[in-house]
């Protein structure tokens, strides 16, 4: 029997592809395609979207000096990221398989495609291929997490967090001791995409 919250994240789940459909259709008007996931943009689209030199030059003169100050420690948590990044896959490579859980295609999380774009600068890009990595693996390690609370404790919590993962929805409301024991050993065999479909 499907419950209001269950039918709130059906709700969810739909707009969530109609936000895809949406993304699609950028596509085609601002004229670029995706070919074994690079960037393809039409000839006469690159060619009026690219920068001349000066304009780099003067976004580099440019700076702002609360950006120039900031920029190494926005640069710095790169080191941690790396090493968040090479422990949580490993962590699921080991622990994953011994539980039964479906691993995370980190290629699903980190995209990096926004230097591809040719209105931006080389800096931009720099810039751009950091805040991709650094936001997709935050994704990825949630996802990862967020399937081990499922297999481990999947019990939505008393005060409803900002944001939640994508397995979130599954799991048995807080105060519920029966549908939790009734419901823990399905919850930890599935772990379809969106299962609440």
């Amino acid at each position: 029997m499907s419950t209001p919250l269950d039918q709130l994240y059906h709700r969810l789940d739909a707009l969530q592809q109609e936000i895809r459909r949406e993304l699609q259709q950028a596509q085609h008007r601002f004229a670029y395609r995706l070919e074994r996931g690079k960037v393809i943009f039409d000839r006469e689209r690159r060619a009026a979207l690219k920068p001349g030199l000066g304009e780099f030059v003067a976004y580099l003169f440019g700076a702002e000096p609360k950006h120039v100050l900031t920029a190494p420690v926005i640069y710095s948590c790169i080191v941690p990221a790396v090493i968040l990044d090479a422990w949580v896959s490993t962590y699921q490579a080991i622990c994953f398989p011994v539980w039964g859980i479906p691993r995370v295609k980190r290629a699903d999380y980190i995209v990096i495609d926004r230097h591809y774009l040719p209105y931006l600068n080389p800096l931009e890009k720099l810039n751009c291929v950091y805040c991709g990595y650094f936001n997709g693996l935050i994704a990825y390690v949630q996802e990862i997490a967020g399937r081990t609370e499922q297999y481990w404790c999947p019990i939505r919590h008393a005060r409803h967090p900002r944001t939640v993962h994508s397995r979130y929805p599954l799991f048995v409301d807080y105060g519920n001791a029966e549908g939790f024991r009734d419901k823990l050993q399905y919850l930890r065999r599935h772990f379809d995409p969106a299962p609440w479909r």
